[in-house]
């Protein structure tokens, strides 16, 4: 299905990546104050900067970045967005290349990098200083890096050494990564053992089982728990450096006790359907009535789910691996919030899930284009179009522009009355 004999479309991805990064940083320090979950993080990012403890009930990594991005520009609203506008940007093209690697498909890795530009969350959650972007960034960088790594005949030694980096990384971020990294772990492994059972040619032959395990579980594992070295050395209330088990069930216990409802809260199963909006903001700040909304795109959000019944058919029908791979990561990163036991819950932890339909739905263009006779090329724009015209529309309360109506601007964009 994917056979690896069109050009590279390093150039047409750049673009895209620039004109994303334009967007990300055009009023980037507005508000000029702390909003939504700035609240928690940045003064625990100023705490960590004093050497104190703060916000235990989360990894460490991404507060450290916000911490330095202060140190570097300022303690104001660039200094504290630019750890999530850099990684949301570098991800953008990390799972542009991903997808390439991949498919060889240069429409379905451009595609799939317009849909993921345009798809909301990832601009939303690039523009604000949270923890989401930095692990999600992190995790389509080692996702490229392995799928640049299996792309090769050989293998690439330097390529999953580093992906596990960037995997134990991103957890170090957020825990919602989780089941993304435990799912290409036993993906990969999986394949190996299957390979070595029928006899069949192996996957990443330059590398042994045991260096596989190496750079897809053991470096993960320290590089998690190498982020908590600034934890390690605080005068109270330290990281116990020998007691990882320990120390996790605390966080575990922390994040459990978070039971106050919230009026933004939802659950995965209004997620999927693009049901229940986030107000980040809405008020008169900075000289104007401005406000930010995280949903998903209403076109692309609910398109996806069609290209992932497509995708998990087609996987299955033609033996393609890389459809099934986004569904198995779709389902794996959703799946948690399902399980899991955290009582409240918010639409931005579909951010994950989310990036993988996008990547069901670039592939389903992809097929369009290149079906047979082109008869379905004017759909599969169109998919493309409708993306960014929907965007275009909603842009202004996804960038905090300044609203002409005043108190009442939010109206233009209710489409639904769960979004309010």
């Amino acid at each position: 299905m994917f056979a690896k004999h069109q050009a590279d479309p390093w150039a047409f991805q750049i673009l895209v990546t620039l004109l994303f990064a334009g967007l990300v940083f055009l009023r980037l320090t507005i508000p000029s104050h702390l909003y939504f979950d700035e609240i928690h993080y940045v003064p625990a990012a100023r705490a960590m900067m004093a050497g104190h403890p703060a916000n235990p009930e989360h990894p460490m990594l991404a507060k450290a970045m916000i911490a330095g991005s202060i140190r570097i520009f300022g303690d104001n609203p660039l200094g504290w967005r630019m750890p999530s506008a850099l990684m949301g940007v570098i991800g953008l093209w990390a799972f542009g290349r991903a997808m390439w690697r991949a498919s060889g498909r240069a429409m379905a890795s451009v595609a799939g990098m317009v849909l993921l530009a345009t798809d909301f969350a990832w601009y939303v959650q690039s523009r604000i200083a949270m923890l989401d972007m930095v692990m999600a960034g992190l995790a389509m960088v080692a996702l490229w890096l392995i799928a640049g790594a299996m792309s090769r005949a050989d293998g690439s030694r330097w390529r999953m050494v580093t992906a596990g980096l960037m995997l134990g990384l991103s957890l170090g971020a957020k825990w919602s990564v989780l089941p993304v990294w435990a799912m290409v772990a036993a993906l990969v492994l999986g394949a190996r053992l299957w390979a070595f059972a029928k006899g069949a040619r192996k996957i990443l032959p330059a590398l042994s089982a045991f260096e596989l395990v190496l750079c897809l579980i053991v470096l993960p594992l320290g590089a998690y728990w190498l982020t908590y070295l600034p934890g390690f050395f605080t005068a109270r209330d330290a990281v116990p450096a020998l007691d990882p088990v320990g120390w996790h069930r605390h966080m575990i216990d922390l994040q459990s006790s978070v039971t106050k409802h919230h009026p933004y809260q939802s659950v995965w199963s209004q997620w999927i359907i693009n049901w229940r909006a986030i107000w980040y903001l809405y008020e008169v700040t900075d000289g104007a009535q401005r406000g930010v909304m995280l949903i998903g795109n209403p076109f692309t959000m609910i398109a996806g789910l069609i290209a992932l019944i497509w995708a998990g058919w087609t996987g299955m029908r033609r033996g393609a691996w890389l459809p099934l791979v986004l569904v198995a990561l779709y389902g794996a990163s959703l799946g948690l919030w399902i399980v899991g036991n955290k009582p409240v819950q918010f639409y931005y932890h579909y951010l994950l899930p989310g990036t993988f339909l996008m990547g069901a739905l670039g592939l389903m263009v992809d097929e369009l284009w290149t079906a047979r006779g082109q008869r379905w090329r004017h759909e599969a724009f169109g998919v493309l179009v409708l993306s960014l015209g929907v965007f275009a529309w909603f842009f202004p309360i996804l960038s905090a522009a300044t609203l002409t109506k005043g108190v009442a601007s939010f109206e233009d964009w209710m489409w639904l009355a769960s979004w309010r």
